[in-house]
């Protein structure tokens, strides 16, 4: 019987009948898709409409030969992409949801005393004549325990707390700042959207309730004052409230007593005792939270003995003691018709001053 391989009439004169010699003219798929030209389909032909039997084949460059399956997958991938850039640019940012303009607004008031300021008895002991109630700094500021509240965790509440906590011993604590002229430790603190209203109370401080450096920092002159020790007497409370459901309100309210000597004066020099209350309202949203940062959008203080009309928007300025005492100088007499004057300086009395 013969191969079944071969033709029945046998294999054709002046031939082997293997295919291997024609091998060489024998078009694979990638010469056909890679051809100038291509052939009318039998339906084409059949139509009529064309004046010839090719048509010239489209290039599409490298992608003329990727099957359709991949361009599909291409084209996808291309409107998802596209999609993703257009929502992405389109919908509003964490930091774009933050209203702009000055977000912080700042009350300052000078406390004048009404008799001659006297040094503390005993330098060495600075705050034995302090009432009970105050603690030894960070100690005294009355930090609660962490809830949960309507919309925020137990644990989302620990670390806005802790953030308020560690803002406050920087900005009202810590020796950098009180009397050594450093911005940068409590700049950690601020938010993005509030970065450019904090550069600009550091840099040109005004008294136009939102670009005082005081009302972020207790700072005192490093020129003109001096830490008699760096211990702070602190007395007051924090609480915890939703101002949205996705912001947390945390409110202090704490009066922080410092010992202060004439900068560059020696140990023995008269030690005065300055008062300091700071009363401020931080916003904190999820985010914040996550960052550590936090949006302080309202700052009260009142600080004392120290003159009514001098400026306290840069420094805060203390009447300090001479070994004799100081008496203050006599308040300025404010005319309401003066309209040059901020009507929101406010200037009151020391009490027990």
């Amino acid at each position: 019987m013969g191969d079944p391989r071969e033709p029945p009439e046998g294999a054709p004169e002046g031939g082997s009948g293997n295919e291997d010699e024609y091998r060489s003219v024998v078009f694979d798929e990638s010469f056909v898709r890679a051809a100038r030209i291509q052939e009318l389909s039998a339906r084409e032909r059949l139509g009529g409409g064309f004046g010839r039997a090719t048509r010239p084949r489209i290039r599409l460059g490298p992608l003329g030969t990727v099957p359709r399956q991949a361009v599909a997958l291409l084209l996808v991938i291309v409107l998802a992409f596209a999609a993703a850039v257009y929502f992405g640019i389109s919908s509003p940012s964490r930091e774009g949801t933050r209203p702009a303009g000055s977000q912080l607004t700042v009350s300052l008031m000078a406390l004048s005393p009404t008799a001659t300021v006297q040094p503390v008895g005993d330098p060495a002991h600075p705050f034995a004549a302090l009432p009970v109630g105050y603690g030894d700094g960070s100690a005294g500021l009355g930090v609660p325990a962490a809830a949960a509240t309507a919309h925020f965790t137990k644990i989302e509440v620990t670390r806005a707390l802790d953030t308020v906590q560690r803002y406050l011993v920087a900005s009202s604590l810590a020796p950098r700042a009180l009397t050594q002229g450093d911005t940068g430790d409590v700049r950690t603190f601020v938010t993005p959207g509030e970065l450019a209203q904090y550069d600009q109370s550091m840099a040109t401080a005004s008294d136009d309730q939102h670009h005082a450096a005081t009302g972020w920092i207790v700072r005192f002159d490093p020129a003109q004052v001096a830490l008699a020790t760096a211990s702070v007497k602190v007395t007051g409370d924090v609480r915890v409230d939703e101002s949205g459901d996705g912001t947390l309100r945390i409110s202090t309210d704490h009066t922080f007593v410092y010992a202060l000597r004439a900068a560059g004066a020696p140990e023995s020099a008269p030690v005065t005792l300055q008062s300091v209350r700071r009363e401020l309202h931080f916003d904190l949203d999820r985010g914040d939270i996550a960052a550590g940062q936090l949006r302080l959008v309202d700052s009260v203080l009142q600080s004392g003995p120290t003159a009514c009309g001098v400026p306290l928007a840069n420094y805060l300025q203390p009447i300090l003691a001479a070994p004799g005492g100081t008496a203050p100088p006599a308040p300025p007499a404010i005319d309401p018709g003066n309209h040059a004057r901020p009507a929101w300086q406010q200037c009151g009395v020391l009490a027990n001053g």
